[in-house]
Order: structure tokens, then C-alpha cells, then sequence
């Protein structure tokens, strides 16, 4: 692929994929609102947008084996955890920017969780192993993520159990 096309398709692929962040967040926050049939065509093209980044990843070579995958994936969560997220924080204190400081605080303590599992997963899934969970939850307020069912309170924000999001197989 030549250099600028790749550009463009990275470029893309980072736009759409921002797009479908948003548009699902401003869908939550239209059904907040009353707003069903906005909410639901929010998340329409939110759904649209993901399908265009997949292609930009597509084509871009960026979708792997499962072992490369999550060798990407960890890349990813290392990069935040060891580099970005220090910095961001840094400059959040030096301005004072308490909200910054929750957010990144946040992230950088749930993207720690998430480079160990993606870590251990690839460890198994490198002996032909798949993990063996059947639920991950999820923090909806700091992205906490845990195997199984959540500890009372979460252990980054404070908050209950039972607003946790479950994923199950």
C-alpha cells in the first residue's frame, strides 16, 4: 500500500472509530433525555461508523490470528499504562484540571487490569488454550474489569456491584 493511502485509511480509521464512540455516547444520552427514536438512530450509525473503521483495519492489515491480536491489544494497554497516561496525568495536575485527573486516574488503573489479562490470555491462548470465563464486568463509571461478578464496591471508584456491566459467554 502506498504511504499516503495508508495515511488516509489510519486517519479513517481513527475518525470512524471516534465517531462511533461519540454517537453512542450522545445516544445514551438522548434515551436520558426521552428521547427513544433519536437514541435509536444514534445508534444506528454508530453501528455504520464501526463498520467503516473495520474496513479501514481491514484493509490497513491491522486484524490478525488471536495471538497477534492480543499481543496488539496488550501493546496498546502497556503504551496507556507505561507512557501516555502518565504524561496526560502530569500536565492534568500541573493545570489543575480535577476532572482530567479523575478520568485519567481512572483509565490508567483500569488499563492496568486489562494489559494483565490481555497478557495471561495470550499466554494460554499461545498453548492452544482458550481462558476460562464464562462473565467479565465492567465499571460503567472507570472501565474496572473483572472476571466473574464484581466485589461489593469497586475497588478504582467506589461504586456498587450492581451497576457493573456484564459480559457473558
Amino acid at each position: 500500500m502506498r504511504a499516503m493511502t495508508e495515511t488516509n485509511l489510519k486517519d479513517a480509521f481513527a475518525g470512524e472509530s471516534q465517531a462511533h464512540m461519540k454517537y453512542l455516547a450522545f445516544a445514551a444520552k438522548a434515551e436520558k433525555d426521552g428521547y427513544e427514536k433519536v437514541a435509536l438512530l444514534f445508534k444506528a450509525i454508530a453501528y455504520a461508523e464501526q463498520v467503516h473503521a473495520i474496513n479501514h483495519l481491514k484493509e490497513l492489515g491491522g486484524i490478525g490470528d488471536t495471538t497477534d491480536n492480543l499481543e496488539a491489544a496488550f501493546g496498546g494497554e502497556n503504551f496507556e499504562v507505561e507512557e501516555m497516561y502518565p504524561a496526560y496525568q502530569v500536565v492534568a495536575e500541573l493545570q489543575e484540571e480535577k476532572g482530567a485527573q479523575r478520568s485519567i486516574r481512572f483509565a490508567l488503573e483500569a488499563e492496568k487490569i486489562h494489559e494483565d489479562m490481555y497478557r495471561e490470555a495470550k499466554k494460554l491462548v499461545d498453548a492452544g488454550k482458550d481462558i476460562d470465563v464464562t462473565k467479565v464486568s465492567v465499571c460503567p463509571v472507570c472501565g474496572h474489569t473483572v472476571y466473574g461478578e464484581p466485589t461489593e464496591r469497586c475497588p478504582i471508584c467506589n461504586v456498587p456491584a450492581e451497576k457493573y456491566m456484564g459480559f457473558e459467554a
